[in-house]
C-alpha cells in the first residue's frame, strides 16, 4: 500500500469536526488518518495552532474528540521542523504548514487545505476532495 504524507491545514480538521455528514471529504480524510492510512506531518507550530483553534469556545468541540485527533496525528505522524521559507503568503499563520510541505516534497507530501487561495498554486497543495482522489487513484 502506498504511503501518503499529508499536512492537514487546521480548516480541514475544523470542517471535519463540524460536519454532520459522514461522507464529506474532510470526514473521510480524518477517518483515514485515524486508521493510520495517511502519515500526517506536523511541527510544534502546527500542533500549537491545532490546539488553539480546536479549543475555541465557538466550536464547542468535545475535549475527548480533540485529544483523540491530536494523539493520532502525533502517533501516526512525523514531527518536522522545517527550514524557514522566504515565500510570502496572504496569511502568515499558514506559513508553518507551507514550510512543512516544501521541506517534505522529497517524500511527495501534500498540503491539504480548504483555502487554496491562501497558498501559491502548486500541484501538491490540494483540497480534501483532491487528496481523496489522489489516494483512490494511487
Amino acid at each position: 500500500m502506498k504511503q501518503y504524507f499529508v499536512i492537514l491545514d487546521t480548516n480541514v480538521l475544523v470542517s471535519a469536526l463540524l460536519s454532520t455528514k459522514p461522507n464529506t471529504a474532510t470526514v473521510e480524510l480524518v477517518k483515514r488518518l485515524l486508521a493510520g492510512e495517511m502519515i500526517p506531518l506536523y511541527s510544534n507550530a502546527t500542533i500549537k495552532e491545532y490546539i488553539e483553534v480546536l479549543h475555541r469556545k465557538k466550536f464547542k468541540f468535545d475535549e475527548n474528540l480533540i485529544n483523540i485527533l491530536l494523539v493520532a496525528i502525533k502517533k501516526f505522524g512525523i514531527n518536522i521542523e522545517p527550514s524557514p521559507s522566504l515565500d510570502i503568503l496572504p496569511d502568515l499563520k499558514d506559513l508553518p504548514f507551507y514550510e512543512i510541505v516544501m521541506e517534505e516534497r522529497k517524500n511527495d507530501a501534500h498540503l491539504v487545505t480548504g483555502n487554496l487561495k491562501h497558498f501559491p498554486s502548486r500541484p501538491y497543495i490540494v483540497t480534501p476532495r483532491q487528496m481523496l482522489n489522489i489516494i483512490k487513484s494511487g
